[in-house]
């Protein structure tokens, strides 16, 4: 069912106020119209997986990354850790100030099994706050190499899923750039990055096939699917990875050979390191 602004009956107005996402009088602009779409239909994708992890009393543990202003670990709290009793959401971002702001908002919410963490992804895996194993890594538009350290994070804390949305990624871009010249005289599909606009965009979708392909190699079962219509959002790659414990030892030689046949051979080893 959906009320009159087009949500789900159960998404608490209040809080969409307090995020911002509605105006004090109730009204949904264009723009939030986008956001909140976005995050509902990755909510759709996440609910059954803490409902799945939630089975026999287990309390799951989520750990959003690149939290920014938390507006996914708010949602999944209201509509399912709520309701459900149990569970902690855990959003991870560098900006001090947005961290303090969704404290506030937790609090001011009562929304007590919410904690946010004031650092960069890479920097927390080892803090003394997150248990040794969590259930479901999450990372909506991570930018750049933040994605990477999710997955980093979830393998590291041997999470049993992970939902990504990856954003934007330069630094496989940054080392075709650097040697392109050299591209260009030892193989054709040099051509495929050989302009600027290319080079941005196969360099997001390269890294997202060698994501997938590592994330098989180190256990897990892999799906990739858009997330929303494309007049919503251009960054709408949902890859979603559920552990099964079955490496594909061919999927790790098949990220090598791409590697090898791109000229990404060392960055290729060094960001996707042996399981």
């Amino acid at each position: 069912m959906l009320n009159e602004l087009g949500l789900a009956q159960d998404v608490s107005i209040e809080l969409l106020k307090a995020l911002h996402i509605l105006t004090r009088e109730g009204r949904l602009n264009q723009d939030s119209r986008r956001k909140l779409k976005q995050v509902l239909h990755l909510v759709q994708f996440i609910e059954p997986l803490i409902r799945e992890m939630a089975e026999d009393g287990h309390a799951p543990w989520l750990v959003d990354h690149g939290a920014g202003k938390s507006y996914l670990g708010f949602v999944l709290y209201d509509l399912v850790l709520r309701p459900l009793g149990r569970g902690q959401v855990v959003g991870v971002e560098h900006r001090e100030e947005l961290v303090e702001k969704s404290r506030a908002l937790a609090r001011s919410q009562g929304f007590e099994r919410m904690a946010f963490l004031p650092m960069a992804v890479a920097e927390s895996t080892r803090h003394a706050e997150l248990p040794e194993q969590v259930d479901i890594v999450t990372a909506l538009h991570a930018c750049d190499t933040a994605t990477d350290d999710a997955i980093a994070f979830g393998l590291a804390k041997r999470a049993r899923a992970m939902v990504l949305v990856p954003c934007c990624q330069a630094e496989l871009a940054a080392h075709w750039r650097a040697r392109k010249a050299l591209d260009l005289a030892r193989t054709p599909l040099a051509e495929l990055w050989r302009h600027p606009l290319h080079t941005r965009e196969l360099g997001s979708h390269v890294t997202n096939v060698m994501r997938c392909l590592y994330l098989e190699a180190c256990g897990y079962q892999v799906s990739v699917t858009e997330l929303i219509g494309w007049e919503h959002s251009m960054k709408n790659e949902l890859i979603i990875a559920r552990y099964t414990g079955q490496r594909k030892h061919s999927a790790r030689e098949r990220l090598l050979q791409i590697g090898a046949e791109m000229g990404l051979q060392d960055w290729a080893a060094r960001r996707f390191p042996q399981p």
